[in-house]
């Protein structure tokens, strides 16, 4: 349900959702290898975190922010400086972050 929100948020902002993940292999393999501007990565998968998806996508220099209903527990201290998204947030939130990731006015 998160996910199609966001997704949804995105394309009223008028971005394009090229891909999404369902579960971690998946979000994995397109962090490798799908060619996107940006991502917004839930940082807690259940007993799984985003962190090897936050290491694909820096190596590929493709900006991402983490979504968290939890702030900065457990985020890594490389990935700090990161965008970070509380959820819930809002689309303006989202707006921000986005602007922040592109640095776009």
């Amino acid at each position: 349900m998160i996910r199609m929100m966001v997704a949804n948020m995105l394309e009223e902002l008028g971005h394009t959702v090229s891909a999404e993940a369902a579960n971690l292999a998946q979000a994995l393999a397109l962090a490798s290898s799908a060619e996107f501007d940006f991502a917004i990565l839930d940082f807690s998968l259940g007993a799984e975190t985003s962190v090897s998806v936050a290491d694909a996508l820096q190596v590929r220099n493709i900006p991402f922010a983490f979504a968290s209903g939890y702030g900065s527990d457990g985020v890594p201290e490389k990935f700090l400086s990161r965008p970070r998204l509380r959820k819930p947030f809002q689309i303006d939130q989202l707006r921000t972050c986005i602007t922040d990731l592109l640095n776009v006015p």
